[in-house]
């Protein structure tokens, strides 16, 4: 089935003007979508709104919008009032400037959309915007007036047509010190960082976005194919405690080796510890006064270590 277009409008860049339209590029509508029900009749329920001190039933008609200006204290913005604060629309989405892809920190990214010409006479136009843009490794920010906002986008070439993803406002964007202002400088070095490094590399691959399962929109998907085929659920089982581990002991273990030393060996050369001389392998056995002159029994210095 054809996308439908979300919106419709004019990309400006300086005097260069291009029809085009926006289609949204990621959907929640093929998700499982479950309705709360009345158990004892099986129908849907409605939702429906009351007044939170009296508790009767509010009508659409009489409800408005309001500001909270204090506890329970609210100012009241009446419909038309509300729709003035909604910005003027040309149906123009604007290229401010140019920069490089990688110029805007991913936390800004809020939603994608593909961007396409609007018509078959446009195709020329786009066309000349999409190719100047990849030859320049070059990225366009952009503002419009979109679904009663007015918003910045940033616009990247995408095969045939143009990525357009919504950026966050500044004030929606939390600040990083709030949550990594805690987090210590530590330096890490020595065989740890080998090991990591071992790992990352072993593990190195490319992004496959069909290789990733929604588990629990399959697991509901099972449910309901139990439900109608009359199956027994099975319960879900709990899953096993993990062993707290020593992280030296966690890294070597994932990297399926014993030492950093181990992992610079080569295949089928193991290095093998200088063979003893029999003289001193032959040791006479300690007394029991000159072990505990040594700092105790064998099994207590065991357990000491």
């Amino acid at each position: 089935m054809a996308l439908r277009a979300n919106w419709r409008g004019f990309l400006k860049v300086a005097e260069l003007t291009c029809p085009v339209a926006l289609y949204t590029a990621v959907s929640t509508s093929d998700r499982i979508a479950l309705h709360t029900l009345n158990r004892e009749t099986g129908q849907r329920v409605r939702r429906q709104f009351v007044d939170s001190s009296t508790g009767d039933p509010v009508e659409s008609d009489a409800q408005v919008k309001g500001y909270e200006v204090a506890q329970g204290e609210f100012i009241v913005l009446e419909p038309e009032e509300v729709a003035s604060a909604v910005p003027d629309s040309d149906k123009t989405l604007s290229v401010r400037a140019f920069l490089e892809c990688g110029d805007i920190d991913d936390v800004y990214f809020d939603r994608p959309y593909y961007l396409a010409p609007g018509d078959r006479n446009a195709v020329d136009a786009f066309t000349l915007i999409r190719e100047g843009m990849r030859a320049k490794s070059a990225a366009a920010l952009a503002t419009t007036v979109l679904f009663r906002r007015v918003r910045t986008l940033l616009i990247r070439t995408h095969g045939d047509g143009l990525i357009a993803t919504t950026l966050n406002f500044d004030y929606e964007v939390r600040s990083a010190v709030d949550a990594f202002g805690d987090v210590p400088e530590l330096k890490i070095k020595g065989e740890m960082l080998d090991l990591a490094r071992h790992i990352i590399k072993s593990k190195l691959g490319k992004f496959d976005p069909t290789a990733f399962e929604d588990r629990y929109e399959a697991a509901l998907a099972e449910l309901v194919k139990a439900k109608l085929e009359g199956r027994p659920i099975e319960a879900k089982r709990p899953p096993k405690a993990a062993n707290v581990v020593n992280l030296l002991d966690a890294l070597r273990e994932s990297a399926g080796v014993k030492s950093a030393k181990a992992m610079a060996t080569p295949k089928g050369k193991a290095a093998s510890a200088p063979k003893k001389s029999a003289a001193r392998t032959k040791a006479k056995p300690k007394t029991a006064a000159a072990r505990k002159g040594s700092g105790g029994s064998t099994s207590t210095r065991r357990k000491a270590s």
